[in-house]
């Protein structure tokens, strides 16, 4: 557990510069970005001077660096230049949505991967498993911006059966059950389009792990103990399929996290971190992606950590193995 705390630190610290240094190094600048070409021809050198240093991007880089940790400590995570908020108020006004979008989609994408997958591989080479694995192994190569256009076109213009865009309707002045089945109806769209996108990797996975698993000797010994196919098929196979999914969870996530946030919510016009970042790059807003890079980060990293700590107690071996 030591050792794994200390990647993670590490990892942390190197993410910490990159997230500094990466927006800098972007074409263009902030104030051009802001307030555009014309506007920037008729400011005068005194006026552009004076917002320069406003924004701090008048000091030396390692200068920028250190006054950057050192708000980090105080909990200050900078002032968007086009927002002109608190980035921390900023990102506190995105991040629910993206945690509702994320966090429902990697549930139902996972559930219904692991329980399809464990269906498929007990049953292999029979009808039902051929179906399914023709169909997953069809949606896989679909990216997930071409099956949410895809979606948007069929299910929002052409049947009008769900909102085009947003997470609420505005100035509907919606609330209680109104308000619920608002958010759920602008829910459905993007949410298909994940769970559509990443049910395919976590049923192949967990169908070629229970492949596997159904012709270890502890399978055969648990049917020659008369236990039904169901207890067999979920408590003693379906558990140790689960070991390479739960590996590879980690991976899957922040895979989700940069489809999910930065594609999909975009083509949805979601108003999560991933429309925040997006305008953030158009903007050159450095101090909103820095901030939003390292909220991504940190999420990231702790859904990691429980992975290895839930890797441990499926296969305590690894644990003895540190």
């Amino acid at each position: 557990m030591k050792t794994t705390g200390t990647h993670y630190v590490i990892a942390f610290l190197i993410i910490l510069f990159l997230n500094f240094l990466l927006p800098r190094l972007m074409a263009g600048d902030p104030l051009t970005a802001i307030y555009g070409q014309e506007v920037l021809i008729q400011m005068t050198p005194a006026l552009k001077l004076r917002l320069t240093e406003s924004f701090g991007l008048d000091q030396p880089l390692w200068e920028q660096f250190f006054r950057y940790v050192f708000s980090l400590f105080k909990g200050d995570l900078g002032y968007s230049f086009y927002h002109k908020t608190p980035v921390l108020k900023a990102i506190l006004s995105y991040l629910p949505w993206t945690i509702l979008l994320m966090g429902t989609a990697f549930t139902l994408s996972g559930v219904m991967g692991v329980v399809l997958g464990i269906e498929s591989g007990w049953r292999r080479g029979r009808k039902i498993d051929k179906s399914l694995l023709v169909g997953m192994m069809s949606f896989s190569g679909f990216p997930s911006f071409f099956v949410g256009i895809l979606l948007l076109l069929i299910f929002g213009v052409e049947l009008r059966l769900f909102p085009l865009h947003g997470a609420q309707t505005a100035y509907a002045g919606l609330s209680g059950l109104g308000l619920l089945w608002d958010i759920l109806k602008h829910l459905v769209l993007p949410l298909s389009t994940l769970v559509v996108v990443f049910l395919s990797g976590d049923y192949l996975l967990t169908r070629s792990s229970m492949v596997t698993v159904v012709e270890e000797p502890f399978v055969l010994v648990a049917k020659a103990k008369g236990l039904t196919d169901r207890k067999i098929r979920y408590k003693h196979a379906g558990r140790n399929s689960l070991i390479p999914v739960v590996t590879a969870t980690g991976v899957r996530f922040g895979s989700m996290i940069v489809t999910g946030a930065l594609l999909v919510e975009v083509v949805f016009s979601y108003p999560g971190m991933g429309s925040l970042v997006y305008d953030a790059i158009l903007t050159r807003d450095y101090p909103v992606l820095q901030g939003s890079l390292l909220v991504i980060t940190i999420v990231v990293l702790m859904v990691n950590l429980m992975v290895d700590l839930l890797y441990k107690k499926l296969d305590p071996r690894t644990a003895s193995a540190q």
